[in-house]
């Protein structure tokens, strides 16, 4: 794939507030990733987890074009839904690190951060997991005219899965507000999605469900704001779901334990060298003279200072004690 042109049209349908916002969200998103591959490496983490450095422009951008009463829907590599969704990175890390001021008070880690009240139903451990509680979370905005939108993020090894298809099918017939948004970062775990799937798009498996699909550049902030805020009104006008594939990359491992042998170094370093969706975002905004280093240098010390001062909390945070062990197990 080539590189992104820096020049479009389309960033005329964005004021620059909203463009440095979303400037801003994925550099967070990837400062506060970068955080904690360190914070793993020195045993402060327990568990696993599942990071999304290289993939910040489907969160920041999907999520810049919904509503505060919005929702989304997450997975097991969603830290960057959480941030993008506004989720405090404080109470994330703290719940990174297992302390009690996390969201789940320590209790649910990487896998399981939610934050109900930003409209985060929930990263989740399953794959294909997130389907279901979309379904269930369009049909309450549909049958109490909440009118409330439903993002749900997956990847391309959930496309796979029975639910991913009952969801679909369900949001279908019953045209839910929902906008089924594909993560595909060509590799399922361990093996490239080349090998899971007989169809060039994910995308092309809505016609099968009277869902339009489309597939996009994951690596285009700009674009996946577009295409995602059309999705978005035609759900909230009563049209029922849209099937968005962002074809992007990880450039991490599935997970921390990952040593990555079934794709080559050579390739990551072509995503890394020519899809960073930052860089071609920070040109971007560049060549149409809507943001200047200063003004680029000033949102990384702002990110910078945050993430510092999220580590000192959650370092500052005590765990759980003995007493909140049965606690938040039945509603």
């Amino acid at each position: 794939m080539g590189k992104t042109d820096v020049h479009t049209q389309q960033d005329v349908q964005w004021s620059k507030e909203q463009l440095h916002n979303v400037m801003y969200k994925m550099i967070l998103i990837r400062r506060f990733e970068e955080e904690v591959e360190r914070l793993f490496a020195r045993g402060l983490i327990p568990g696993t987890m599942h990071l999304c450095i290289g993939q910040e422009a489907t969160a920041a951008g999907a999520c810049a074009v919904l509503q505060p009463e919005d929702k989304i829907t997450s997975t097991h590599r969603g830290h960057g839904h959480a941030i993008a969704k506004d989720s405090d990175v404080n109470k994330m890390m703290a719940e990174l690190l297992g302390k009690v001021t996390g969201y789940c008070l320590g209790k649910g880690g990487s896998m399981h951060i939610a934050d109900v009240d930003a409209g985060n139903l929930g990263a989740n451990g399953i794959v294909a997991g997130g389907h279901p509680l979309a379904c269930g979370a369009a049909l309450t905005s549909k049958m109490m005219s909440e009118d409330f939108v439903v993002l749900c993020f997956f990847g391309d090894g959930a496309s796979n899965e029975g639910s991913f298809h009952e969801s679909l099918n369900l949001a279908s017939i019953w045209k839910l507000p929902i906008v089924f948004f594909c993560e595909n970062n060509q590799y399922a775990m361990s093996g490239p999605v080349k090998e899971m799937v007989n169809i060039d798009n994910i995308a092309d498996r809505g016609a099968a469900y009277g869902i339009e699909g489309i597939v996009i550049d994951g690596s285009n902030v700009v674009q996946i704001m577009d295409v995602t805020r059309a999705a978005v009104d035609r759900a909230r006008s009563g049209l029922g779901p849209t099937l968005i594939e962002a074809k992007t990359y990880r450039w991490k491992g599935h997970s921390k334990t990952d040593a990555r042998k079934y794709r080559t170094r050579e390739e990551e370093q072509e995503w890394i060298a020519n899809r960073d969706p930052i860089r071609l975002f920070k040109e971007r905004l560049h060549a149409l003279q809507l943001i200047t280093d200063d003004e680029y240098e000033a949102v990384v010390s702002r990110v910078d200072e945050q993430v510092a001062a999220a580590v000192k909390f959650a370092e500052e945070s005590p765990l759980p004690t003995l007493d909140l062990l049965e606690s938040d197990v039945y509603a």
